[in-house]
């Protein structure tokens, strides 16, 4: 089943690659981090990009537990820019990857890595 968040909802693909990523970073790297950061930046040929990293959960932040092994996190900002979005993960032919489907985009790019509102 799906997790449906007040800000966002991940499909059980996303989430389950999510763990696994959050898992294999934990493993290797040296760096204190505790959640997988979705965020919303400047850049790209519509205007925004969205953007995943490892970081650590600030006070402000949304926090969205997956797991004990996985935290997702967003600040407030980029929530603005994230609300109602579905991320899915696709693994196809096509290309293999995280996908944003954000109903609030009025353009996006031809890769769907930039939108604008």
């Amino acid at each position: 089943m799906d997790t449906d968040i007040e800000l966002i909802r991940i499909t059980d693909k996303a989430q389950e690659q999510l763990k696994v990523i959050a898992i294999s970073q934990e493993q290797a790297s040296s760096e204190e981090t505790n959640g997988v950061r979705l965020k919303v930046v400047g850049g790209g040929c519509s205007g925004l990009s969205y953007k995943m990293d490892f970081d650590q959960a600030k006070d402000s932040d949304y926090q969205i537990k997956l797991s004990d092994e996985c935290l997702v996190l967003v600040d407030p900002k980029s929530a603005i820019y994230l609300k109602d979005v579905i991320l899915d993960f696709k693994d196809g032919l096509q290309g293999k990857g995280f996908v944003f489907n954000n109903p609030n985009a009025t353009n996006t790019c031809g890769c769907g890595e930039s939108f604008s509102v």
